[in-house]
Formats: structure tokens, C-alpha cells, sequence
């Protein structure tokens, strides 16, 4: 147990400063006079734990190597996860431990499945709640991705390394180093997007609450309607561009700000990105388009909007998409897949690992034709060696078994075909809404049976964390010396 001392010590902090975040919401709940014991009790058995894991873990070593790492992530992601739903559980909305921790897990992965309904009469309390969660897991992600996932070597997340120095024994200087200026920039993101928001017509609690999750590219809303309930095109020109902003790889900003102006503009996956985005929209306005007959009766305003919020899995909704016909629907299944960049809030495959495993076939194709050739794939400039391809295809390869997989166990829980697919898809890809008429983007996930939720649970965090930094902690071999 010595060996993993760093990883509990580690725990018991994320814990405390999780429990001190459940105060929030408690002066939320005394500006509008919803004070209830909720959060009060929720954050005293969270410090609590916090404390225990802290104290007794003291004597730690202060470093981490690649095996605590894994334990890590997976442990710290499912206790926030779990520790998060108390709020739920204890408040007056009489929720399940299931719908608890669905929910819970649905805003730490910033997936947005909701099981609420009628959200808008939820207490202003768990609303917070619901943003803080996603925010957290917003900023959680970037600092995972860029210290933690490039040591793991997990589907070519290595691309990422700040240095060709980083190393597993310097992982937590490292982290500690870059954390504020990441943190900086995340918050700073947040409070002008919130300000923004209150410019074109939100009221002070709504701008905060939506401007945490927009920036998160979580997608839970304070309205069922989403932001389709402000009817209003200032708000969802904002969302879309601070849904960008936290599309692009965080570890981006801080080169911009140190010296390289240039860097967002160069970078391959950005620019993939954007090229993806716009593609996507043109081809769906086109083929509504031509099944409408008159171009007039597209709203190019809708088409945008749910195109950029379904590809960077933020999972906010203007329309009823899932009402625009079939192409559409197999659209956004693929769109989901792919998701957004990687070192940013986004879900999804990731375009860096489409981007090289295209130019990896394409090396090939061109190997048939020229045997003798020796050809060399490159990423940003920098050489793409064999390891890391072969991280890629196996990581594209068991996300999409795992999709399968788990939208067959969803059809063995009673779930028609397309709620299946569809949410195993959104849960695994942290989308959020789904399609049909059971989860679809006007809908919940509070009719599903409780078998289903927690296939959808594992799913979110499979997802979130990459799959293999979850299902090497099942292996016999990890846990041997």
C-alpha cells in the first residue's frame, strides 16, 4: 500500500477542495433564500474523507510514476463522481443513488445527460451544482490530458508532452508549473463568456451558470429547452464561439501568451477542426436544403449552432434536430465520434488521432504503388514514429468495440435500437443528448431503466478518460510487482 501513497494523498486533496467547492452553492441557496442542509452535509462527509485520505497518506514520497498515474486518474475521476452525487441524493428533488450519480457523473465528464425534468424549477442550489461539476471537469480534463495522459502513452496522447523532457518522475513539478497559467486562462474564458452572456439578455445567475458550461463544452442548462429557450441569436453566436474557444488545446493559449502568436493558426489539428466544422455545416444545409425544396425555410442559424455543439460534444440544442429527416441523424452519430481537439474540453475520438490514422492509410496506398520508397509520416512537423501509430489504431479500434459492446448490453436492458445506439454513442463520445424520442435533444434520460444508467455511467467515463486509463486497472498484471 506505501506504493501508493502519492495517489491517496493526491485524492484526499481533490476531495477537500471538492468538499470547500460545495460551499458555493450554499451562498447561492442564502441570496434566494433556498437554504437547506443539502450542501452543508454533502461537503462535511466529503472533507471528511478528504482529511482521512490526506493525514494518513502525509508521509508520501512526492512523486508518481507511470502505474500510479493510472490509478490515479481512474480513482480520482469515480470519487468526485461519486462524492459529487451527495448533493443529489440529499436534496428535495428525492432522487435515486442511481439518478445521483448518473447525474454526477454526466457533470464531472461533461457529458450532459440529465435525468432532471422540469429543470427549470429545480433549486438554484443543485443548478450551480450541476455547472460547478462541469466546470470542474473542464479544467480537470485539460490538466489530465497534458501532464498525466502523454506519460500514460494512451492512443497517442504522448503528442502532447510540453518537452521531450517530461517524464513520469517529474510529472507533478511539471503539473504544478503549468496548472495556474492553465487555470488562468480557463477562468479568465469563463468570466467573459459569462459577461457576454449578461450583455445580450441573460440575467446575472443564468450567465454564470451557462458560461461554466459552455466553456466546459459540457451543455447542461438551467431550461429543457437548452439554449433554444432564449429564442435569441446574440446568445448563440456567444455560445458558439467560447464552445470554440474551449475546443482548441489549452496547452495552445499558453504559447500565445508566452511568445508564439502564430501557434493557433499552424497548429494541424486546429485547422483540421475548423475545415471539419465547416465542411459539416455546409453539407447539412445543403441536403436540408434540397429535401425542403426552399432554401428560405433553413434556419443557417440552427444548422450552425447544433453542428458545433454535437461535434465538440457540448450537447447544447436549438432545434429538434433529430426531426430533420435520417441523413442527419447518421451525421451527427459520425460527428460524434469524431469530436473535437485533443488537450481541450472536448470528447470524442479526437481529429489529431482521424488526422494521422488518414495520413497513415494514404502512406500505405502509396507504398503499393511505390514498394521501394520510404516514406515518413509527420504531425506538426515533427516525425509520427511506428509506436505511437500502433497507440492510435488500437485506441480507434476498442472505442469503437466498446460502442458496440455497450449499445448491445443498452438493447438486453429493454432499449429500442435507436436509443441504444444513439446512447451509447453520446455516453461514450460525452455528447449528451441523444436521438429518438426517448433521450433525443428535447428529451432526458429519466425514463431509462437503472440498469441502463449505469451502462451509460461506465460509458461516460470510458470515454472521458481515454478507455485505457479505466480497463488497465482490471488487468492481473497491474497489480503485480
Amino acid at each position: 500500500m506505501s506504493n501508493y501513497k502519492t495517489v491517496f494523498f493526491t485524492l484526499g486533496i481533490l476531495l477537500i477542495i471538492l468538499g470547500v467547492a460545495m460551499l458555493v452553492p450554499v451562498v447561492i441557496q442564502l441570496i434566494y433564500d433556498e437554504f437547506d442542509s443539502t450542501f452543508i452535509i454533502s461537503g462535511i462527509i466529503t472533507i471528511t474523507f478528504g482529511i482521512l485520505f490526506f493525514l494518513s497518506n502525509i508521509d508520501h514520497l512526492k512523486l508518481i510514476n507511470t502505474h500510479q498515474a493510472f490509478l490515479l486518474t481512474a480513482l480520482s475521476w469515480l470519487s468526485i463522481a461519486t462524492f459529487g452525487s451527495l448533493p443529489f441524493f440529499f436534496s428535495e428533488l428525492n432522487l435515486s443513488v442511481t439518478d445521483s450519480f448518473f447525474e454526477s457523473m454526466s457533470g464531472i465528464t461533461t457529458t450532459g445527460a440529465t435525468i432532471l425534468s422540469n429543470i427549470e424549477s429545480s433549486p438554484r442550489g443543485i443548478l450551480v451544482w450541476r455547472s460547478m461539476l462541469q466546470w470542474l471537469g473542464g479544467i480537470g480534463v485539460i490538466l489530465m490530458a497534458i501532464t498525466l495522459m502523454p506519460i500514460m502513452n494512451i492512443g497517442g496522447m504522448q503528442l502532447l508532452k510540453i518537452s521531450s523532457y517530461d517524464t513520469s518522475e517529474k510529472i507533478l513539478p511539471k503539473s504544478k508549473e503549468i496548472s495556474l497559467k492553465l487555470i488562468f486562462v480557463y477562468t479568465s474564458l469563463t468570466f467573459l463568456c459569462a459577461f457576454f452572456y449578461k450583455i445580450f439578455g441573460m440575467n446575472t445567475f443564468d450567465s454564470l451558470t451557462h458560461s461554466m458550461t459552455t466553456i466546459a463544452t459540457g451543455g447542461f442548462s438551467n431550461y429543457d429547452q437548452s439554449i433554444g429557450y432564449f429564442n435569441n441569436a446574440y446568445i448563440e453566436i456567444i455560445s458558439i464561439l467560447f464552445i470554440l474557444s474551449g475546443s482548441i488545446p489549452f496547452i495552445l493559449y499558453i504559447k500565445f501568451i508566452s511568445d508564439d502568436k502564430k501557434i493557433i493558426f499552424k497548429d494541424e489539428q486546429v485547422k483540421l477542426f475548423f475545415k471539419l466544422t465547416l465542411v459539416s455545416i455546409f453539407v447539412l444545409f445543403i441536403y436540408l436544403a434540397i429535401v425542403n425544396k426552399d432554401v428560405f425555410e433553413i434556419h443557417l442559424r440552427s444548422v450552425i449552432f447544433n453542428v458545433i455543439s454535437i461535434l465538440t460534444g457540448t450537447g447544447y440544442v436549438t432545434k429538434e434536430f433529430d426531426q430533420w429527416g435520417n441523413f442527419p441523424l447518421i451525421f451527427f452519430l459520425i460527428l460524434m465520434f469524431v469530436g473535437g481537439c485533443a488537450g481541450s474540453t472536448t470528447c470524442g475520438i479526437k481529429i489529431f488521432r482521424v488526422h494521422i490514422l488518414y495520413y497513415f492509410i494514404r502512406n500505405q496506398l502509396l507504398k503499393i504503388i511505390y514498394p521501394r520508397a520510404i516514406i515518413n509520416l509527420k504531425y506538426n512537423n515533427s516525425k509520427v514514429e511506428d509506436k505511437l501509430i500502433a497507440s492510435i489504431i488500437s485506441f480507434i479500434y476498442l472505442y469503437i468495440l466498446i460502442f458496440f459492446v455497450l449499445a448491445s448490453m443498452l438493447t438486453l436492458t429493454g432499449l429500442d435500437f435507436i436509443t441504444s445506439i444513439s446512447g451509447a454513442a453520446s455516453s461514450l463520445s460525452n455528447v449528451g443528448p441523444g436521438l429518438g424520442g426517448e433521450i433525443g435533444p428535447n428529451s432526458n434520460y429519466s425514463g431509462l431503466p437503472d440498469q441502463s444508467k449505469w451502462l451509460l455511467s461506465a460509458g461516460m467515463i470510458l470515454g472521458r478518460l481515454e478507455i485505457f486509463a479505466i480497463l488497465i486497472i482490471f488487468l492481473p498484471s497491474f497489480w503485480r510487482k
